[in-house]
Parts: C-alpha cells; sequence; structure tokens
C-alpha cells in the first residue's frame, strides 16, 4: 500500500520526461498532458474518441489548457494547502500521475492487472494508460483491466441521502460473519452490479453451515475441482465456481467442495469460528405468532400479533407470513439472547 506523499521525486521526474517527449507542457504554475500528442491510444480503454469524451464529461476548460481534455500532471500549492518544490514551482501532483509512478516504481513499465470500478475508466484509467504509455513504450502500462461494477442495496444504489449506506466494517460490527459477507459478493460476477439483500445474508449463511457440516473432519482434494477451475479463470467467474461448487455438495464430493471452496476463501479454518454457534429451535415462536394471528382474526385486535413481530424483528429475525403459515428467518445479525424475554 503505497503512499503517494513517499514518491514525489519520481513523479517530478516521469512529469519532466512527459515534457521532454513533447507529451506535456508547462503553464501558468502547471503541468498538463498533451491529449492529442497521443492520437493512436487515447479512449482504447473505454472505447471512445476524444470528442464523444468531452460531450459526456465534466471537463474543466481553463485559460492555460490548449485542449480542453489536456490533464493535470502537476498544479500549484498556496499555503494551505500541501506542496513540494518543483521545476515548475510549489505544488503537487495530479491524481492520475500519481498512480502511473508508484506502479512504474514499484511494478516496472508492464505489470499483470488493475483494477477498479467501472467509474474510474474514464478520466483515471484512460490518463494512467496515456502518460505511462507515453513515457515508458506504447506497449507498457497494464495487461489486463478488471472494472468492477457498483454496489446496490436492496435492489437501490448505495447512497448517504437514501440512508442505506454502510461499510464492510458496519456489517461486521452487527454480527455478520465475514464468511457470509464474502460469500454473498462471490455470487455476482464482479463486472455486474452486486445487490446486498437480507435475505441473501440469510441464504449464504445456511448454505455455509450446509457445507462446514458436510465437509467437517474431511481433507480437502488436491486440488479444486476442474469446473470450479474453469469457471475463475474465465475472467474471474465466481458465480459460475460457485454454482459448480453446489453441484460438488449435492454429489457428497466434501473434499472436492472444500478444496474448491478454500481456493475462494471460504470455509477455511481461520473464518468458521461463527458457523460453531448451536442453532435455535425456533418453532415454538412460530407456533406462538401463529396462535396469536388466529385469535387476532376472531378479535380484531393484532396489538399481540404486532408486539411479537416487533420482538423478532428487533432479534434479527425475519417474519414470514402467508396462508399457509409463519416463518422464522434469522437474519445475519440475529441474536438469540433477545428472544430470552420472550420464552
Amino acid at each position: 500500500m503505497p503512499r503517494a506523499t513517499q514518491y514525489i521525486p519520481q513523479m517530478v521526474t516521469m512529469i519532466e520526461d512527459l515534457i521532454a517527449k513533447g507529451h506535456a507542457y508547462a503553464a501558468e504554475g502547471h503541468v498538463l498532458f498533451a491529449v492529442d500528442s497521443w492520437p493512436q491510444g487515447y479512449g482504447q480503454l473505454s472505447g471512445r474518441s476524444v470528442d464523444d469524451m468531452i460531450a459526456g464529461a465534466r471537463v474543466e476548460v481553463a485559460p492555460y489548457k490548449k485542449n480542453p481534455m489536456d490533464f493535470v500532471l502537476w498544479k500549484p500549492s498556496d499555503e494551505s494547502q500541501p506542496g513540494w518544490e518543483s521545476p515548475w514551482g510549489r505544488g503537487r501532483a495530479g491524481w492520475h500521475i500519481e498512480c502511473s509512478a508508484m506502479s512504474y516504481e514499484l511494478l516496472g513499465a508492464t505489470f499483470d492487472i488493475h483494477g477498479g470500478g467501472n467509474d474510474l475508466m474514464f478520466p483515471h484509467h484512460e490518463n494512467e494508460i496515456a502518460q505511462s504509455c507515453c513515457a515508458h513504450g506504447d506497449d507498457s502500462f497494464a495487461r489486463y483491466w478488471l472494472h468492477n461494477e457498483m454496489l446496490q442495496v436492496e435492489g437501490k444504489k448505495m447512497s448517504k441521502s437514501l440512508g442505506n449506506f454502510f461499510t464492510v466494517h458496519d456489517l461486521l460490527e452487527k454480527g455478520v460473519p465475514g464468511e457470509v459477507i464474502r460469500f454473498v459478493f462471490l455470487q455476482t460476477h464482479y463486472r455486474k452490479p452486486m445487490d446486498w439483500t437480507e435475505k441473501k445474508a440469510a441464504e449464504a449463511e445456511a448454505t455455509l453451515r450446509k457445507w462446514r457440516a458436510l465437509t467437517t473432519g474431511i481433507e480437502p482434494a488436491a486440488s479444486a475441482a476442474a469446473a470450479v477451475l474453469d469457471a475463475v479463470a474465465d475472467d474471474l467467474n465466481t458465480a459460475g465456481a460457485i454454482a459448480e461448487m453446489h453441484k460438488l455438495a449435492a454429489s457428497g464430493d466434501a473434499a472436492g467442495l472444500l478444496a474448491s471452496a478454500q481456493l475462494l476463501g471460504l470455509l477455511t479454518k481461520t473464518m468458521g469460528d461463527w458457523a460453531d454457534q448451536p442453532k435455535v429451535d425456533l418453532s415454538s415462536f412460530e407456533a406462538r405468532l401463529v396462535l396469536a394471528r388466529q385469535s387476532a382474526m376472531e378479535s380484531k385486535d393484532f396489538s399481540q400479533v404486532d408486539r411479537l413481530k416487533a420482538a423478532f424483528v428487533a432479534a434479527g429475525l425475519e417474519v414470514r407470513m402467508s396462508k399457509a403459515g409463519v416463518e422464522l428467518v434469522p437474519g445475519p445479525g440475529f441474536d438469540p439472547a433477545k428472544l430470552e424475554g420472550l420464552q
């Protein structure tokens, strides 16, 4: 985890090199990358032309820019801002050059995999490619790009304005096991929107409990199942890999299931403490709610039903009521201790 502030000299050197090669220019304390100096490559990642990018992006058109698409490599800092001395005056590096300079220093001119959210494809990743290739050669920088989609919550975009924003740490604090969180996310291909729902978390927990019971006392196979390896090798198709693992479980191949799961960081010994907790028999609570509902239908007084439902929800249970009956489903934050007063 490199810190950008530890690589300021390398950034300055790279900027000087781009200027010397005619790919950047200094203007009013700034240094900007000249996008039109590399017309054969800019836009290759996103598959868009420069004109399309200008039309679809918020591009700062400053008077010192030769081209609206030119982006900052170095910018001046006033006394209230962090800054370092440079050939262009006191200032700080632009966001894009930081990544190129650090990756070159730590990984070399070319490395295998560059990841990131799909919202970074343009302009950040396009700019990284341009400045790196212009500095080190057209075939340099990353060989493969993996852009993940965004996270949703219960089918809606995660945002603070909607009140559905949370972090992995928040889920752990609520008692959701890390292995359950991992399983939920692995069920979606990284290039598709990931939807976190309480139902998915509960189903993931149930599946992992079954798999852990199936593989207890079993040594893993020498290798993950071939079908699982094929899925992972196909653009990290973890959803496909898990589908194959369900087949292994159904066939009773516990050794193959264990080896395959551990390839994805599941069913490991270090993550299994949560699954050792005893399961709670909820049948008596379900029966109480059924009786309370029957009584309420006759008296038209549903206060007892509402009280029980509120208590179950507070304990982390999902209450499913239908004509066929009542089902209480433990959610990822289920706390059996909160049911003690209802015994």
